[in-house]
């Protein structure tokens, strides 16, 4: 399993400087894209994201947060995403929007929020190459993990196994030293952000965080 680190909450003042204290630590960065209107929050587009790409060598794992994601996913392909992820609930030819993302030579993700069934993932398995479970209401950090999202990673993993899918099981909200043992074992990638980017010492965070998975 991998952390993918949330640059939600980070201060953008000093974000080279921090990146570049992590990098070490970290392989993925999850780069929450929001619109203000598919949830109730406003971050960041694909400028910041295209800086931070030229100026460091991540893995940028890109979650869209917005409606109408097709409009946008040439710019964030070209802003540097090694992965692009909608939401379910905000496309009606899902089947589409995957085909759409491939052919730029990128990978393809669905995220879904904490009140859609994991069910209707399902068509769509053969062909995804992450599937992001939201384990708090998007939109905002530092929100509490919600318990029923267990059931969801496991039920992908199981489907995962049973069909030999190669998709990406990943989970976005409150991880920390404390959830993490609940959810790791049907992961591979979990995104991590105030757990690490509010403390004191990141680094430390980062490793208590691997030694609970890799023991």
């Amino acid at each position: 399993m991998e952390i993918s680190l949330s640059i939600l909450n980070m201060n953008y003042n000093h974000l080279g400087e921090q990146l570049s204290l992590l990098k070490n630590e970290i392989k993925y960065l999850h780069l929450d894209v929001m619109d203000g209107h598919f949830v109730p929050n406003i971050s960041f587009g694909p400028a910041l994201m295209k800086s931070i790409h030229k100026e460091h060598s991540f893995v940028l794992d890109t979650h869209l947060m917005i409606s109408n994601p097709k409009e946008y996913i040439k710019s964030f392909v070209d802003a540097g995403s090694d992965c692009i992820t909608f939401h379910l609930e905000a496309v009606d030819n899902v089947a589409e929007l995957i085909e759409y993302i491939h052919s730029f030579g990128v990978k393809a993700g669905i995220s879904i929020k904490p009140n859609t069934s994991v069910e209707e993932l399902i068509p769509y398995l053969p062909y995804i190459d992450l599937l992001l479970i939201m384990s708090v209401e998007p939109g905002f950090g530092g929100q509490k993990f919600i318990e029923a999202s267990l059931a969801k990673i496991k039920q992908l993993k199981e489907w995962k196994e049973d069909k030999g899918y190669s998709y990406l099981i990943s989970i976005d909200g409150g991880i920390t030293d404390q959830t993490i043992s609940q959810v790791f074992s049907y992961l591979d990638l979990a995104v991590v952000g105030s757990y690490i980017t509010s403390a004191k010492n990141p680094i430390e965070n980062i490793k208590r965080l691997k030694h609970i998975f890799n023991s």
